[in-house]
């Protein structure tokens, strides 16, 4: 090789390996449960494959991540418990005792208090992850589900289906200090992110309310209407909100649509056609892209974020259920 090529050689190996270098920095893991299957999915966002599916207990629904992002929580619904995942090899570490059928749950800032919706039971179990005791056992409406914590953690919210509430808990005193009645069946509950508002999900009512925290009162109404499909189809569940404060997405079940709502006017301004009966997203930490999980037709629908577009599709187990994203820079070597 003469020196002029192997000057040219050397130069594209040194500029190529920095870019497949900061490619893989943006690795991310989708974990996906898979309520009929009783496993979770484990997707790498840069490939957009599934590269490993884990076995976990019955009925997995939701799942979330500890906040050093070492543990994933699995919401193990028939099993009756909250399992405690190890990221870095895929062990059950242990279990928490959850309340009966967890479905939701919700952790709080401290990393230390999970709070979950156990919805045969009509209350909500409020765990110690680091003792693995019950602290507190909150009753609330009948078929509780939705659950978030206010970034500033002083409020814990559980929505209950057949009351049609949004429960606002006392964090401290570990009680109810308010009820915001909505719109029939709630699902999702979601805080902004300076926790000025409360977004509820109502599956049945096809809306979405807009919660004042300070006053605990509704103060928008969000609808929704999809050209060629019946209004009974579109059923809001999950939610996520950008953290520029800009963007809404709303999963709309059985629509297989994902709305797009200006956070500034408060009207929708897309549909995203995606898997049949979406329930659950996440964005990527770059908030870049969102993953879909759809039910019925047992795959997750990658969004570009920036088109509006679902770019693909990926197979997963039957009936995906809930979705959480592992920083690239957690990721396990």
């Amino acid at each position: 090789m003469n020196s002029s090529l192997a000057k040219i050689v050397g130069f594209t190996a040194a500029a190529v390996l920095p870019l497949s270098m900061s490619n893989l920095a943006f690795a991310h893991w989708a974990y996906v449960s898979n309520e009929k299957d009783d496993t979770v999915s484990v997707i790498d966002t840069e490939t957009d494959e599934v590269i490993k599916t884990i076995d976990v207990g019955e009925r997995p629904r939701g799942v979330t991540l500890s906040r050093d992002f070492q543990t994933l929580y699995i919401c193990a619904s028939d099993s009756d418990t909250v399992q405690v995942m190890s990221v870095v090899d895929d062990k059950i570490l242990h279990e928490l005792p959850s309340g009966e059928d967890p479905e939701q749950f919700a952790l709080h800032p401290d990393n230390k208090h999970l709070y979950i919706a156990n919805e045969d039971d009509a209350i909500a179990t409020v765990v110690d992850v680091e003792t693995r005791t019950v602290v507190a056992q909150i009753d609330v409406g009948v078929e509780p589900e939705g659950m978030a914590v206010s970034h500033d953690g002083k409020f814990a919210i559980v929505t209950s289906e057949t009351s049609n509430m949004a429960h606002w808990i006392d964090t401290e005193a570990q009680s109810i200090v308010a009820n915001t009645l909505v719109d029939q069946r709630p699902r999702d509950a979601e805080f902004t992110l300076d926790d000025k508002e409360l977004w509820v999900s109502s599956e049945i009512g096809g809306t979405v309310s807009i919660i004042d925290s300070e006053s605990k009162e509704i103060t928008h109404t969000l609808n929704f209407a999809i050209p060629g499909i019946s209004s009974d189809r579109i059923q809001p569940v999950g939610m996520e909100l950008t953290k520029d404060g800009k963007w809404a997405f709303i999963a709309l079940g059985p629509s297989n649509h994902v709305a797009v709502v200006n956070r500034d006017t408060l009207e929708v301004t897309d549909y995203i056609l995606v898997g049949r009966r979406v329930w659950h997203m996440a964005l990527t930490p770059e908030q870049d892209k969102l993953y879909t999980t759809n039910g019925v037709s047992g795959d997750v629908t990658v969004v570009d974020v920036a088109s509006r577009k679902a770019i693909k599709t990926i197979k997963v187990g039957r009936f995906p259920w809930g979705v959480t994203i592992l920083p690239s820079e957690h990721v396990p070597n």
